[in-house]
């Protein structure tokens, strides 16, 4: 339960105030950063309380948490980037997102903040959940949603509902839902031998998602986190946080981070730094032979669009996925500009006294060229799929401003697919705001 949520890196991220203007420029009326604002602090319960404070939200479910920057890396890359040039910011949420500081995390009390945790009581009669099953289509008749059939084991089901269905299955499965329900491009559908029941071509279209690469730099002095990750190591945090709930269980690690520009024409910050007081892959499959740290680097506003599609008309089947990352040529500007950035800040005095030789990309690569193929070899996705449903009123919009499936009643699309542009960051607090500001749209009608 609680999605993403409940599986993520925990970074608590609105993205930028463009971003949002961007959207209603697109045609998604109403979701303005004015308009989205007041869905943002609704969620929110900040440890932090200030009075001057506009733009943090205290008294919602989602419990978010500024780290305690015990590890002295954090201070070290805060410095580095202070005499790299980069502004210092005490809150990437509020007024201004550019610069350099601490990174709020979506952890309360030393436990993870998931959706699931946050809104869902253990007793609430309105609500039923129906373990391992499995969503095979919406029921429509004449236009209109009528309820949902689903498996449990080898049993099919219906649902029907009073009011209106509500797809919340995410950028991936939400159009490969729609689709197999009829709903999408009516070409690909009769490719599918699927009875078309709108023909609504943007379905599956439009998918973006973030890339990174890791510019890992080893430190000469034992401030990392490698002596803490040992199989005694390892057992040692996780028995202080069974205990206590304190601790390195207790914290996500990417207490720091930043926003830059790539170049100095950038409307808004289009690059995302998280900073690991560690050098090691992001999932802890692979770790680097000694003390280090790293910057997670990527463009976040690329133009790059992917899509998703059927492979054939079984749910059970996963869907055709293509990102289509970097196909645009800026990707790779941004790229290169991103780990230039981050040499750039490792490269400080800040670093003088610790500083060993670079573990990726390594000194070898400088050029254009070189950095390019550490690219192809090295990204990864940052698992912030979005936008195939996508909200607005042109030809290739999915969804209306109040998120309902165009040409289908008594339907709509609520989680990230409905994002017209993904947003300057993680993608967990605008997902959460987004079905907030629903929310409201649904008690309203």
């Amino acid at each position: 339960m609680g999605g993403s949520s409940s599986i993520n890196g925990m970074v608590y991220v609105r993205g930028n105030a463009n971003d949002y203007q961007r959207w209603e420029k697109m045609g998604a009326a109403g979701w303005g950063y004015s308009e989205v604002l007041p869905y943002f602090k609704k969620a929110q319960r900040a440890d932090k309380r200030t009075t001057e404070d506009e733009f943090k939200g205290h008294d919602g479910p989602v419990g978010t948490t500024s780290g305690a920057l015990r590890n002295p890396l954090y201070h070290y890359f805060l410095a580095a980037a202070k005499e790299a040039g980069h502004p210092l910011n005490d809150d990437f949420n509020g007024q201004h997102q550019e610069g350099f500081g601490v990174m709020p995390m979506t952890v309360a009390e030393g436990i993870r903040s998931s959706t699931a945790r946050s809104y869902l009581p253990k007793n609430r009669s309105n609500l039923k959940i129906i373990k391992k099953a499995m969503v095979q289509k919406i029921l429509i008749n004449e236009g209109k949603a009528e309820g949902v059939s689903f498996a449990v084991g080898r049993k099919t089901k219906q649902a029907f509902a009073n009011k209106e269905v509500l797809v919340c299955a995410g950028a991936i499965n939400s159009p490969q839902l729609l689709m197999l329900s009829g709903i999408g491009p009516k070409d690909h559908l009769s490719e599918m031998d699927i009875k078309v029941n709108a023909d609504v071509p943007g379905v599956g279209q439009n998918l973006m998602d973030h890339l990174e690469v890791y510019v890992q730099q080893s430190i000469t002095q034992p401030l990392s986190l490698y002596k803490d990750l040992s199989l005694l190591g390892r057992a040692k945090i996780g028995l202080e946080w069974l205990l206590t709930q304190r601790g390195l269980g207790a914290t996500n690690h990417f207490e720091v981070g930043g926003y830059m520009r790539s170049h100095p024409g950038a409307e808004q910050p289009d690059i995302q730094f998280h900073f690991l007081p560690a050098a090691m892959s992001y999932d802890g499959s692979s770790q680097a032979a000694g003390h280090g740290c790293q910057a997670h680097v990527g463009p976040m506003l690329s133009p790059s669009r992917g899509s998703v599609r059927l492979k054939s008309n079984n749910p059970s089947d996963y869907p055709a996925i293509k990102f289509n990352y970097m196909s645009h040529p800026s990707d790779w500007e941004v790229f290169r500009a991103a780990i230039r950035g981050a040499r750039e800040i490792f490269a400080q005095p800040a670093f003088d006294a610790i500083r060993g030789p670079e573990f990726n990309p390594g000194a070898q690569a400088q050029t254009d060229k070189e950095l390019d193929a550490f690219v192809r070899a090295h990204a990864e996705s940052a698992y912030h799929p979005c936008g195939t449903c996508k909200m607005g009123v042109d030809d290739m919009s999915v969804v209306d401003p109040a998120g309902r499936v165009h040409q289908v009643d008594k339907l709509r699309v609520i989680d990230s697919s409905i994002f017209p542009h993904i947003t300057n960051g993680n993608l967990n607090a605008p997902t959460i705001m987004v079905a907030e500001k629903m929310a409201d749209m649904i008690k309203s009608a």
